[in-house]
């Protein structure tokens, strides 16, 4: 199941139809409390999130999701520019920049999917509090 986390409306919906028609399960959320509601009570494989969500913001929604379950992909999704090195820190599995390019998520999200468990883990190793805190440099593989 993927979880598509953003405050426009548009784009959720036009993430849910691609991924939908490439034969994902697809469930979204608008902010980060529905995002949360949504992971307690469904198993989510990956998590598409956007970084300027209202309330609370993306990167504490990403505490608080990967907090829950560590092993969660995750691929950060934003219009924010500068957020490379605070998303490795933080040990999310990868930034796609908006506008985003379509095979490349795809692919992406295929490569996280199939990452071993071990790996997963690892690039959250040494993580401590908010992003950027991290003890050890960032083994995330990027694109």
């Amino acid at each position: 199941m993927i979880l598509i986390v953003d405050d426009d409306a548009n784009v959720r919906e036009m993430l849910r139809r691609v991924l939908v028609g490439e034969g994902y399960e697809v469930v979204t959320a608008g902010d980060g409390a529905q995002a949360l509601q949504i992971a307690a009570a469904t198993k989510i494989d990956l998590v598409l999130l956007d970084l300027n969500l209202p309330a609370m913001d993306g990167w504490d929604t990403f505490e608080r999701l990967t907090a829950g379950n560590p092993a969660l992909a995750v691929i950060i999704i934003t219009a924010r520019t500068g957020q490379q090195v605070t998303t490795e820190h933080a040990g999310a599995g990868a930034l796609l920049e908006k506008p985003l390019d379509f095979p490349n998520l795809l692919r992406t999200m295929h490569d996280l999917l199939s990452e071993p468990l071990e790996t997963r883990l690892a690039r959250l190793t040494g993580r401590t509090g908010r992003p950027g805190r991290r003890k050890s440099p960032p083994t995330s593989h990027f694109r």
